[in-house]
């Protein structure tokens, strides 16, 4: 048993909890991008944002907060896009092939509740 087993997880801190929450609202097929979670909570940066989805994002929708440029997230390409695609998430499709990227303008959600 390691050292870690023993010991009582730290409470989430409450900009973590609000960024997670954040990310559980992006509605399936949009996404927003770390600059958008941190405006939507009032707080922070982007950077702030990407490092509570490092550290705690694992258990939230965490292929719905995305980098501004639309591009997939390093290392995660492929589950990310398994997600994108049974979402229905818009993506763009490079001329001359590899790997497709969120087509930002279409995709992205602004924070408002759904019309309808």
């Amino acid at each position: 048993m390691s050292r870690m087993e023993n010991q009582e997880l730290p409470e989430l801190p409450d900009y973590a909890e609000r960024v997670l929450q954040a990310a559980e609202e992006i509605p399936p097929g949009r996404v927003m991008t770390y600059g958008d979670v941190a405006e939507y909570v009032g707080e922070g940066g982007p950077r702030q944002v990407g490092r509570i989805m490092a550290l705690y994002g694992g258990s939230v929708p965490w292929w719905r907060v995305v980098r501004a440029d639309g591009a997939l997230l390093p290392g995660h390409e492929r589950r990310a896009l398994g997600h994108y695609r049974a979402e229905g998430t818009p993506l763009r499709q490079p001329q001359g092939g590899g790997t497709p990227r969120l087509d930002m303008r279409r995709a992205r959600w602004d924070g408002a509740a759904p019309q309808g």
